[in-house]
């Protein structure tokens, strides 16, 4: 079992302060692999003293050398990657082809494509052409408050961290408890890029903790979340007291709108993209809604891709699903397919209880139901696991009504030949992100949702704006 106590703050790994020992749980083996320490006050309180004493100076840092150590960064992140895959299969039980292709895979993306959109991005202007003594300045925020999930942990660290840097926000980073082992490689990585003391400072700790220690800190100047609504509600009433910026990327319950002519890949390719990471991804199409004429066929088919998803062990190779993160999701996906049962939805693949071959370990069997109706369950709740809810609709406008029958709005998917019909329903669905026909978006197009889904937008020139203050200064021209 792995030791690491300590936390980065101020240039330098300290032991902590205060708080209590914590042992992170290898999903797949229900044992620990790792003891950390969760932060108290004290240490927030310095990680917080050491962020505020960086920010002027960083601040200040040409944007070419901010970026210059971003670049250092991703070359480093880039060399340690299989270390970094190894982290978090161990911690989150992401198999590890997955670990390495996508989950440190997507910290390299978001990384290079920040880098890209910052050297075109004016951090300078005049306001027009016709007012030129007016000048546009966007500086940084100030001292960020970064808190990340566990499910895709390099993903929403790379995200914030990335965009904080550039944008010359000083920050004090809070991964999940369930998934530490990552972000503290993370900090040797920032450490040997060379960033100055105090820009970068992480402390381990809970959402009740730390957490709360950071939303409410009077020093804190904006906080980014990505997790939970019930944690993003928690954490917007701690920092309305100080006024502090919020951005949240919270949870969502996707539909999935597959028309009569739908090309011949699209049932598998929701299946699937349900079944990645075992589920847990906030932007999963988690309700696949299907036009009356082909709802039978479509109900067969996603059952046969249902059955062909295998799972295994993180530690082995190939594709399949691991295990869930932990025993409190295990017992909730349990209860709410339970629940799909009890309530009259119609189960066509998978179902409660582990795997066969599995006696040990979070492990969830791939799970589809059919007939589902928009008051169940199933269809209302975000289950964070392989479970497939498919519902039949008649109309375009009755999907619509369904699709936004949801207090969620991340991540909406179309699958239709009809372009027409396509652009009506990017303008009807009411969804941050709406993907059609399997087409993923453009390299650092923005990451977020709207409704209870959250607010403000990751990736690329919109990441970095989110880290950003306006400024308007008048009588700049020369005399």
């Amino acid at each position: 079992m792995i030791e690491k106590r300590q936390f980065y703050i101020d240039g330098a790994w300290v032991d902590a302060l205060a708080g209590r020992d914590h042992a992170v749980i290898d999903p797949a083996t229900e044992e620990p692999c790792a003891m950390i320490a969760l932060g108290g006050q004290a240490d927030t309180d310095a990680a917080v003293a050491a962020a505020k004493r960086a920010l002027p100076g960083w601040m200040a840092t040409p944007v070419a050398e901010r970026i210059a150590l971003v670049e250092k960064l991703l070359a480093i992140y880039s060399e340690r990657g299989e270390e970094m895959a190894q982290a978090i299969s161990s911690e989150m039980g992401a198999p590890i082809a997955l670990a390495r292709a996508n989950q440190v895979g997507a910290g390299a993306f978001h990384l290079k494509n920040f880098i890209e959109a910052a050297k075109r991005f004016e951090f300078e202007k005049p306001f027009s052409e016709a007012f030129p003594d007016t000048r546009m300045i966007h500086e940084a925020v100030g001292v960020c408050a970064l808190i990340t999930p566990w499910n895709w942990p390099m993903n929403q660290v790379t995200l914030k961290v990335g965009a904080a840097a550039i944008a010359g926000c000083t920050m004090v980073l809070k991964p999940s408890e369930e998934s530490p082992l990552s972000a503290m490689l993370f900090a040797e990585y920032m450490d040997a890029a060379g960033f100055p003391k105090g820009v970068f400072n992480l402390v381990n700790g809970d959402g009740a903790g730390v957490g709360t220690q950071l939303s409410s800190h009077e020093d804190i100047d904006m906080v980014s979340f990505t997790g939970s609504t019930r944690a993003g509600r928690a954490i917007s009433k701690a920092a309305a007291d100080t006024l502090k910026r919020v951005h949240l990327e919270l949870g969502g319950k996707g539909a999935n709108l597959i028309f009569a002519d739908a090309d011949e890949t699209a049932v598998k390719r929701g299946v699937m993209h349900m079944m990645q990471n075992s589920g847990q991804s906030c932007n999963a199409p988690s309700r696949m809604m299907v036009e009356a004429p082909i709802y039978d066929s479509v109900v067969e088919r996603a059952a046969e891709v249902a059955a062909t998803v295998k799972v295994g062990a993180p530690s082995e190779d190939g594709k399949h699903i691991g295990p869930v993160v932990n025993a409190t999701q295990y017992e909730k996906i349990q209860g709410l397919i339970e629940t799909g049962i009890k309530e009259g939805a119609r189960l066509v693949a998978g179902g409660p209880g582990r795997p066969e071959g599995f006696n040990k370990g979070f492990y969830v069997r791939p799970t589809v139901f059919a007939d589902v109706t928009p008051d169940m369950t199933i269809a209302r709740e975000e289950i964070f696991g392989p479970v497939l809810s498919i519902m039949k609709f008649e109309s375009e406008e009755e999907a619509v009504a369904v699709a936004n029958d949801t207090p969620y709005g991340l991540t909406n998917y179309v699958q239709s030949q009809d372009a027409e019909r396509r652009h009506r329903l990017a303008r009807q669905l009411r969804s941050g992100m709406v993907e059609m026909n399997g087409k993923s978006r453009a390299p650092g197009a923005p990451f977020g949702g709207m409704k209870q889904s959250g607010n403000g937008r990751e990736g690329g020139i919109h990441g970095i704006h989110d880290f950003l203050e306006i400024k308007a200064v008048s009588g700049w021209a020369a005399e």
